[in-house]
């Protein structure tokens, strides 16, 4: 039996500088495997009732698997932009299907270790939208008030991707989902 992968090992990423300019291109795993600097998004998604969608990874994945995350997150592709990857990754973790316009950028991180050595862009979809969860990439979707999540995280850590939880405590994605 095969066992399933939650990512393409062939995927390549651009390797980017400490000023997010791309200096090359590698495939995923010797950029993970050195923690060389890349690109990443990130997406939080609101409905109309005021609940925002976390994503229970997939056990499969390489990095935090069955950890609870943002609505959406990936890599950004070699030759990608950071809007184009986050079009792509809503559509093969959720099976959204958005265009560019749909999602509003609300914030840009630096490179940081909680991050993965990642650039992470962040945007915010709002809406009514029926998944279809990528199996090989997400467990389950949970929906939560942003203001629960706080006290869940102080409650329960480990349950969550330090991605998640290093974006959170960022004051423009805190505004954007009405914490601020």
């Amino acid at each position: 039996m095969r066992k399933e992968v939650g990512q393409s090992p062939d995927e390549v990423f651009d390797l980017v500088d400490e000023n997010d300019v791309v200096i090359g291109a590698l495939p995923r795993s010797e950029i993970h495997r050195q923690h060389l600097r890349h690109r990443a998004i990130h997406i939080f998604w609101l409905r109309g009732d005021g609940q925002l969608c976390l994503q229970r990874r997939s056990y499969a994945k390489d990095n935090c698997p069955g950890l609870i995350s943002t609505s959406c997150a990936g890599h950004v592709d070699s030759g990608e932009s950071y809007a184009v990857a986050a079009v792509r990754e809503l559509h093969e973790e959720l099976g959204l299907r958005v265009g560019t316009e749909d999602l509003l950028e609300i914030d840009y991180a630096p490179c940081h270790p909680d991050l993965g050595h990642e650039f992470v862009r962040s945007y915010l979809l709002h809406g009514e939208f029926t998944p279809r969860l990528g199996r090989t990439e997400v467990d389950s979707l949970l929906w939560r008030r942003p203001c629960e999540l706080d006290a869940w995280m102080r409650r329960l850590p480990e349950a969550f991707a330090l991605p998640l939880m290093h974006l959170y405590r960022r004051p423009a994605i805190r505004q954007a989902l009405g914490l601020a």
